[in-house]
């Protein structure tokens, strides 16, 4: 317990602050400023950093599994939009792609992206655009049959108008739903991000036409002060 210099406590006055501050540099929008003091004391991004995944987004694809179990041991993935790899790593583990769990199947996994990966053991990774014509039949052929689960962590580039990137984002997931109507065995499984706000009554409405449940789930992982939440549909019906 701290003391002033005359012997007073100073227990709960005068503390000091442990969170870090980013001070202010020339040139820095204050916008930055605070995204970057809120990467640093995100205890997300410190697990992250020191568990070895390439984003606190891992942490978001575990909670959700760990509720839902879809990525199970033998699953054949497909990821879209997969960069930096942050859920490659954590699907490898749990469908086994590495054949490390002895006596459980193998699965296999596929990730995609507009950009080149930094390879992920166990994940085979495409530079594709998901939404080129016949790139479903070349996702297939790679997988060698249809997939258990397709998910997308995928957004559109923002904006800056809260409203337009609603619409972006419920567009974006509206195209990888169709991609994965298109891939997914039956009784698969669909995981995409989506931003609340208002716009995704049609894509609640397509997912429950094709799918036995549908739920929305906002993950711990989620960031409290972020629109962003998952839809999460299971039971195929192809």
């Amino acid at each position: 317990m701290g003391k002033t210099p005359s012997g007073k406590n100073t227990s709960g006055r005068g503390q000091r602050d442990l969170k870090i501050k980013v001070k202010s540099a020339r040139g820095r929008k204050l916008s930055s400023t605070r995204w970057l003091q809120r990467q640093l004391n995100d205890p997300y991004v410190k697990r992250a950093q020191a568990e070895g995944y390439r984003g606190r987004a891992a942490y978001k694809i575990l909670e959700l599994d760990d509720r839902f179990r879809f990525l199970v041991p033998g699953a054949r993935v497909v990821d879209l939009g997969c960069a930096p790899g942050g859920w490659l790593q954590v699907a490898v583990k749990r469908i086994n792609a590495l054949g490390e769990k002895q006596g459980k199947a193998r699965g296999r996994l596929l990730g995609i992206d507009l950009q080149e990966v930094e390879p992920v053991a166990g994940a085979e990774i495409h530079t594709l655009d998901f939404m080129a014509d016949g790139a479903d039949d070349r996702v297939k052929e790679w997988l060698g049959g249809k997939a258990d689960v397709v998910m997308s962590d995928m957004a559109a580039a923002s904006s800056g108008h809260k409203q337009t990137d609603h619409l972006r984002i419920i567009a974006l997931c509206e195209t990888a739903a169709h991609f994965a109507f298109d891939v997914l065995e039956d009784g698969g499984t669909f995981v995409a991000k989506v931003l609340a706000g208002g716009a995704e009554g049609e894509l609640q409405k397509l997912l429950k036409q094709k799918f036995a449940k549908v739920a929305n789930v906002k993950p711990p992982a989620s960031r409290s002060d972020s629109s962003e939440k998952f839809v999460i549909a299971t039971g195929f019906r192809g």
